[in-house]
């Protein structure tokens, strides 16, 4: 099983002068393309008691995961993100103070009942608050203590620090942990200071950590122990990039879930990545449900 830990939330669009609501964040986006990828897949997230919160919980069903365990904060509201699209690029902006997201209770989580535990997924929105870096710093123990792999996908956002310099050292320790590390290209070079690919992962990895870099339209790249490859993705004119990362990991996760790292299993994996990736931007929203 792949379980997913952080953000579930409301993603608002923009379309021809009409709001639309979408079931989003990074962590549950992933988890859903993992699971239509036929991986084993669990979700834990948090939020409000209100119309939104409700909307999440009745939405996230549909995507019919192994384990579904949405906490609902008696206090705290849903958290939302408000989407703009520029030909097809998207810019976020979240309404989001004292949320559910990153408030999950994690002492009430059972880890035993989710079943061949294999990856433990952490998401990073929860990085911008001190209780999220608590939450996250716990889920790597765990992760750890079961001896499961710990993935972490960057997706990067200086909107939501103080400063691009407290958001690089707050992720640092979660970089340095996690056992499969995504990044985009940009994000390499911001965490490294190199702009050529593989120079900047053999700078940043750490030994027996797998390192997938996304990189648009060129595909993607891996870097394992030296070994290290490019895989080219399928060309497509995107009507909206929202979740075309979370599309790409978690159908990459799924891929290599069961099977050993090597170079030809992880290049298929990324294979099929890259084109769920790319699907991924032909519609309006991260995931259909």
């Amino acid at each position: 099983m792949i379980l997913s830990i952080g953000e579930i939330l409301a993603d608002v669009i923009l379309d021809g002068g009409v709001e639309k609501r979408f079931c989003g964040g990074a962590p549950f986006n992933l988890i859903v393309n993992a699971k239509r990828q036929g991986a084993s897949a669990g979700f834990i997230g948090r939020v409000g008691s209100d119309e939104l919160g409700s909307f999440l919980i009745s939405e996230a069903k549909k995507a019919e995961l192994n384990a579904l365990d949405i906490q609902v904060d008696a206090v705290r509201a849903t958290t939302v993100a408000k989407v703009t699209l520029t030909d097809g690029e998207r810019d976020f902006k979240f309404i989001r103070n004292n949320t559910a997201d990153y408030n999950i209770d994690f002492e009430s989580i059972d880890f035993s009942k989710y079943e061949n535990l294999k990856i433990i997924h952490l998401g990073s929105l929860m990085l911008s608050e001190k209780e999220g870096v608590i939450l996250a710093e716990k889920v790597v123990s765990i992760a750890k203590k079961l001896g499961v792999l710990l993935s972490f996908d960057v997706n990067f956002r200086t909107d939501i620090f103080k400063d691009e310099n407290t958001a690089k050292l707050t992720y640092m320790p979660f970089i340095n942990a996690c056992n499969v590390l995504k990044v985009s290209s940009d994000e390499l070079e911001l965490f490294t200071g190199e702009p050529n690919v593989l120079k900047a992962c053999k700078l940043l990895a750490k030994p027996n950590q797998l390192i997938v870099v996304t990189l648009g339209k060129d595909g993607s790249f891996y870097y394992l122990n030296g070994n290290s490859g490019t895989v080219p993705t399928v060309p497509v004119k995107p009507v909206d990039t929202t979740g075309a990362g979370d599309a790409f990991f978690g159908a990459f996760l799924a891929g290599i879930e069961t099977v050993e790292l090597t170079p030809a299993n992880i290049e298929s994996a990324m294979k099929t990545a890259n084109e769920v990736g790319a699907k991924t931007t032909l519609f309006l929203g991260a995931i259909k449900l």
